[in-house]
């Protein structure tokens, strides 16, 4: 289906479960105590204010993908839009939840203010920069290989920015004249942005992969608005591994579902493997008889900084 039209489609869903939503005004944070976090540092606080607001996109998101309507598919950050989340969770236990969430939010931000917490930078925090596998200036070499019968090659990205919310990678560009090729993830794993033709999956993981979770979103192909896979997954192995020579906390994730262009529709399935702590992908197989949904990606190796 083209993307536009789903487009609408997707708007006219969202207006008709807005009758059935409890408004923001309805949804009351449930309190929470600033005293719980006399005892932090300006830094433990920063760190969890973006855990808290991590967690309410996620279950925000977890609610659409049940419901289908995909509101916050907007792009949500750190910076929480809370009344528009709230306003748009249907009654239950999501509304119960983004109120606890929305309380210890509030609580966090009085014991920041009562310690005198300057505002949070944009990068990441030395101490958890310090516990990530991949530093600043790194390049990691994947094997790559599209299709089913495509030839082996190798692509480096270098790592050149670590955000509180985002990882930043530069890939080589293809002659000394060319810009360099921007990908971008969250430290769940999910890509926001990569060069044109590069399959990514804005809202597929989540933070803190368990044992037995279920993930579930969309794959897309970078500048083609025809093609696309809904994607359910589930986490069948956790624990350290090495890879490339260095070790990782991983989750690997087994994929299924559909992928679609335009009306035409094929089974998708595969295996993704992720580090826990920065969400660097080590390894993507995926097997589709549509186009761009067949390939491996491998973290072969790690070079060292500049």
């Amino acid at each position: 289906m083209p993307r536009a039209p789903l487009t609408l489609i997707l708007l006219l869903a969202a207006t008709l479960l807005a009758a059935c939503a409890t408004r923001s005004v309805d949804v009351r944070p449930e309190p929470g105590s600033p005293a719980e976090f006399a005892a932090w540092d300006c830094a433990r606080i920063d760190d969890e204010l973006d855990a808290v607001q991590q967690r309410a996109a996620e279950a925000a998101y977890a609610v659409d993908e049940r419901s289908g309507n995909n509101i916050v598919a907007m792009g949500i950050g750190l910076a929480v839009f809370w009344p528009a989340l709230l306003a748009m969770r249907p009654e239950g236990p999501e509304a119960q939840q983004l109120a606890q969430f929305k309380g210890r939010y509030e609580a966090l931000v009085a014991a920041a203010r009562g310690k005198g917490c300057p505002p949070p930078g944009i990068e990441l925090s030395p101490d958890r920069a310090a516990g990530l596998p991949v530093a600043l200036g790194e390049r990691l070499v994947y094997e790559v290989r599209l299709g089913t019968r495509g030839k082996l090659t190798e692509s480096g990205l270098r790592l050149v920015a670590l955000r509180r919310d985002q990882i930043e990678f530069r890939a080589e560009p293809a002659s000394r004249t060319a810009p360099a090729e921007v990908w971008q993830q969250d430290l769940a794993g999910n890509l926001s942005k990569v060069p044109a033709g590069e399959l990514y999956w804005p809202r597929l993981l989540r933070r803190d992969l368990a044992l037995g979770q279920v993930v579930g979103g969309e794959m897309l192909i970078a500048g083609d608005d025809l093609a696309g896979a809904r994607v359910r997954g589930q986490v069948v192995a956790v624990g350290p591994q090495r890879v490339a020579e260095r070790s990782f906390d991983v989750a690997l994730v087994e994929l299924y579902g559909d992928a679609l262009r335009e009306d035409r529709s094929t089974r998708l399935d595969g295996v993704m493997v992720v580090d826990r702590a920065s969400g660097v992908l080590l390894r993507l197989d995926l097997r589709s008889a549509q186009p761009g949904f067949t390939l491996q990606r491998r973290l072969v190796r790690i070079e060292g900084l500049r």
